[in-house]
């Protein structure tokens, strides 16, 4: 997988960019991370030219609803295709074991029995436990919890084929936030080391800038800022960064403001997508 189509770049309030979510290409193929908060996903998916039909793994981070709402829609209409015989293989939806519960309550409660009638056949559910790893697409992902203390979540660590190593750790800092002394830096998450250190590149949420970090703080919401997520990522020598699942007050400056404050702090590649963008690998 050498290729990223970055769907949303939103935190989950944001209503000029839809909620933080990405597909990684394989050929013809897709492996689809969260969903974002409703059937804005099926806009995004139209937008980026990927075919239902060429989804058949999506991983679920947790349970929160800018994460998992579209995940449902995801479900219905591939429920649908399988219905019309227009669907091929099977669908494949890892996440945790009470996320998986979750899933299908939701699913139960909102989607006709025609739909769900699936489950357990051609759409499949895969719980991922802290630690493993799977072969996906001719890829490895290893998945691992990262410990939330809001809402329990795992991330993943993707080996390309190409040698490369893809960290994404959820929604939340994989560092301790909160503002440091002149003389620190963030300090990586203890449990996150064996799957941060060494990344060739690191996905990371920036809820802000730093600078207006009064305005939305996110420290109070388990977020971060540009400035911690690059003295992070400078300190580890991490060579790529991707910052997103940010506020939309700025969003027609964003890239811009984004890279200045986080370039005064980070020597390495940093990219700000823009919903629609695409990263190669």
């Amino acid at each position: 997988m050498n290729q990223l189509i970055v769907l949303g770049t939103g935190n989950a309030l944001t209503t000029h960019c839809y909620n933080t979510c990405f597909a990684l290409r394989e050929g013809n193929e897709y492996f689809l991370t969260d969903a974002g908060g409703g059937n804005g996903i099926l806009t995004a998916l139209e937008k980026n030219g990927i075919p239902l039909e060429q989804i058949h793994h999506v991983f679920a981070t947790h349970a929160h609803t800018d994460h998992i709402l579209g995940v449902i829609w995801i479900i219905r209409m591939i429920a649908a295709k399988i219905n019309k015989g227009t669907y091929q293989d099977s669908l494949t939806i890892y996440c945790h074991e009470e996320l998986e519960h979750t899933i299908k309550t939701i699913a139960s409660l909102t989607l006709a029995k025609k739909f769900t009638k699936h489950f357990g056949k051609q759409i499949q559910f895969r719980r991922v436990t802290d630690g493993e790893s799977l072969s996906i697409l001719g890829q490895t992902f290893t998945f691992f919890d990262i410990r939330s203390t809001k809402e329990k979540q795992f991330g993943f660590l993707l080996h390309s084929r190409e040698g490369k190593r893809i960290a994404f750790p959820g929604d939340e800092p994989c560092f301790f936030p909160g503002p440091v002394s002149a003389f620190d830096l963030p300090t990586l998450k203890d449990h996150l080391v064996p799957y941060v250190t060494g990344a060739d590149w690191l996905l990371h949420e920036a809820f802000c800038l730093y600078e207006q970090r009064e305005i939305f703080q996110p420290y109070e919401k388990h977020h971060s800022t540009v400035k911690d997520v690059c003295e992070m990522a400078e300190n580890l020598h991490i060579p790529n960064l991707v910052l997103w699942h940010t506020e939309e007050k700025n969003l027609a400056r964003r890239k811009e403001l984004y890279t200045r404050e986080g370039k005064q702090a980070y020597n390495g590649q940093l990219l700000v997508p823009e919903d629609g963008d695409v990263i190669l690998f």
